[in-house]
């Protein structure tokens, strides 16, 4: 028998505010503030990979930045935020909420560039959570999606190991940059969130890292051991 939700109601839309960490800051973008910070930490040697999967491509000049830089902060879907490395200070990526789908509650993270600052570190893994966490205990989403090329092996594995499950591919989904895209889809629900959320602020503590910033535990060991 289908769950019953007659109590059901429409969810909150996002709002463009502020999501402190411990280690960044999730900051609505804007062109004045973040715009000269994004053009660097998207203007490095690396950068035709790192914008290979994305809808857009790198910047050429921080002239020809602006335009887009303009777009996406009138945007509403997708609603973007600028990533603050904070030991640093540095605009260190970005990313948004979108797909938004407050009727049924459903949200996606997606258009994800994370410089090299924090790429693979936990300032990373914290920006992610933080849109999680935001989905689910504060907005009161019940499904939080991350969307991907089948190709696209790395942000696949990422899914996998940020506790996503796979859910299935959407074949000929999108034209993307010429090509076509075959989709893969993963989910977070509302009822495995709060295991993973555990499994998150363990792997987060600094009392996990060593002088080097070493993980001591992966994230996958303590999502065994919180059942995420």
């Amino acid at each position: 028998m289908s769950e019953n939700l007659k109590d059901w109601r429409p969810r909150p839309r996002p709002e463009r505010k502020v999501l402190e960490g411990r280690y960044v800051r999730l900051e609505p973008l804007s062109a004045a503030k973040h715009g000269d910070g994004l053009y660097e930490a998207s203007s490095v040697a690396d950068v035709d990979g790192r914008f290979a999967w994305l809808p857009d491509y790198p910047p050429e000049t921080r002239a020809a930045f602006q335009p887009w830089l303009d777009k996406v902060e009138a945007s509403e879907d997708p609603l973007f935020f600028a990533v603050i490395d904070k030991a640093s200070g540095k605009v260190a990526g970005r990313q948004t909420l979108m797909r938004i789908d407050a009727a049924n509650g459903v949200i996606e993270i997606g258009n994800i560039y994370w410089g090299p600052l924090i790429s693979r570190r936990p300032q990373a893994t914290e920006a992610q959570f933080l849109f999680t966490k935001y989905a689910f205990d504060e907005l009161g989403y019940r499904r939080y999606e991350w969307k991907c090329n089948n190709l696209n092996e790395p942000s696949k594995r990422a899914a996998e190991r940020f506790g996503f499950k796979f859910e299935g591919i959407f074949r000929q989904h999108l034209v993307v940059k010429g090509e076509n895209r075959d989709t893969a889809w993963y989910s977070i629900i509302d009822k495995e969130w709060p295991a993973l959320r555990k499994a998150y602020e363990a792997w987060l503590d600094p009392a996990n890292f060593d002088g080097e910033g070493r993980q001591k535990r992966r994230l996958e060991d303590f999502r065994a051991e919180f059942g995420a």
